[in-house]
């Protein structure tokens, strides 16, 4: 495997990316001075703004309506509910990302990429920190919220291993997609508290994550293949059975009153 440099010696070029997407001037810290926004991002704007000066239960669906100047129905006709306002904040940090122009970063080894790429996502989150610290804090103890902003994050670190050229699919495609959503959200609580400009404690954790990930997804795979001729016999087992009536797969969510968006639940 190949050796990477240390956090500090990457940090010339995250900077440099850093310093395109601060100059933007967009956010939640801008507030009324930035132009007119589509609705659906003013609603995310508004309830961060609100989130970043109150307390997370205190913010109402009017308060977001009245601060994006939109009508209640038409908040409704957006978002169904609070947490999913806040989900829609993933997406525009997703957007953010993957609107960056990551071509420098195709000869790099898989770690330098995911790095980047992460390093690059703290860097749209910054103008909502204030934001973040007070809703991570107000979270916490709130295990349904976190199991769905967990479907939230899955959601968006797909799209993220895909800017970093990494797979998601195949067998262990789900447990590369968890464990980097896990790491992550260790590197965000760190990031919370790291006031330092140059961010280097922020750096040296997900450097040390990404290091981490690297090692468990190594004994996976070496078990998998340690386990592949029992799972070719158990498959051979299972062919020569009568095959059972199934439902059709598309029924399954049928009953999820969540209509599709995990962050409803938050």
């Amino acid at each position: 495997m190949e050796k990477s440099g240390s956090p500090k010696g990457r940090s010339t070029k995250a900077a440099a990316s850093r310093g395109g997407e601060k100059g933007a001037g967009t956010g939640a810290e801008t507030g009324a001075q930035a132009p007119k926004l589509p609705p659906r991002e003013a609603a995310v704007e508004a309830l961060m703004r609100l989130a970043a000066e109150q307390p997370w239960n205190d913010i109402e669906l009017g308060d977001i309506a009245r601060e994006a100047n939109l009508s209640l129905a038409e908040l409704r006709d957006l978002f169904p509910s609070k947490g999913a306002v806040l989900g829609g904040l993933s997406r525009l940090i997703d957007r953010k990302v993957l609107e960056g122009d990551t071509s420098d970063l195709a000869d790099e080894p898989a770690r330098e990429r995911l790095f980047d790429v992460l390093m690059r996502r703290l860097d749209a989150m910054t103008p909502y920190k204030p934001a973040l610290r007070r809703i991570a804090y107000a979270l916490r103890t709130d295990p349904l919220s976190m199991l769905a902003l967990n479907g939230v994050a899955l959601n968006s670190h797909r799209y993220m291993l895909a800017a970093a050229g990494i797979d998601t699919e195949g067998p262990l495609g789900r447990l590369k997609l968890q464990g980097t959503v896990i790491a992550f959200s260790r590197v965000v609580e760190t990031w919370l508290d790291d006031d330092d400009p140059a961010l280097a404690r922020t750096m040296a954790r997900l450097d040390r994550e990404i290091r981490n990930g690297e090692r468990v997804m190594e004994r996976a795979e070496d078990l998998r293949r340690l386990t592949a001729p029992l799972r070719a016999l158990g498959r051979s087992f299972l062919e020569r059975r009568p095959h059972r009536d199934r439902r059709d797969a598309g029924n399954e969510d049928d009953g999820n009153p969540l209509g599709g968006d995990p962050a409803a639940a938050i």
